[in-house]
């Protein structure tokens, strides 16, 4: 156990089971089963970072849109397009990379990264396509909080842009 304290402690983002197996493997020069791995590492409270579940979540203040594109038609570029943001995983936390990708090309218009989740690098991005490549017809996203705030969807409603969000994040 001290073994597994001292390397997660040094590093947590790049140390889970498996990398803890593989490093008391190397030291103790032992075949140690990851299972016992995994049950010490809960005993410890110990657990590699890693991006939780559910990292966006609707905000209880903000309008939820219905979703627009069921039995809709995509038969032409600029008619839906659609964001999502994803994490990157880095030595010490995350970043976090938005693109907005038009659905009949699948061609990814524009993104931007940052270092937390709030919507500034979103509306960065949302704002570079429309810039670049005019507007849709119909915006879809999830109902992150980046995506349901007013700042965010004040910039399609003034440009009369459909909005339309997936059911569930």
């Amino acid at each position: 156990m001290k073994l597994i304290d001292k390397q997660h402690t040094n590093d947590p983002v790049k140390f889970g089971q498996i990398k803890i197996e593989k490093y008391i493997e190397s030291k103790l020069k032992l075949d140690i089963n990851r299972k016992r791995i995994q049950r010490l590492m809960r005993i410890m409270g110990a657990e590699g970072e890693y991006q939780k579940k559910k990292t966006s979540l609707p905000s209880k203040d903000h309008i939820i849109y219905p979703y627009l594109l069921k039995n809709f038609d995509i038969n032409q570029p600029n008619q839906v397009w659609s964001i999502d943001i994803t994490y990157v995983p880095m030595r010490r936390g995350f970043m976090y990379l938005v693109a907005i990708i038009d659905w009949f090309s699948r061609y990814v218009l524009s993104w931007s990264i940052s270092n937390t989740m709030e919507n500034n690098f979103c509306i960065e991005a949302l704002n570079e396509s429309l810039k670049k490549f005019g507007k849709p017809k119909i915006f879809n996203s999830d109902q992150g909080s980046q995506f349901t705030s007013n700042k965010f969807t004040s910039i399609l409603e003034n440009h009369n842009i459909q909005i339309s969000m997936d059911g569930s994040c």
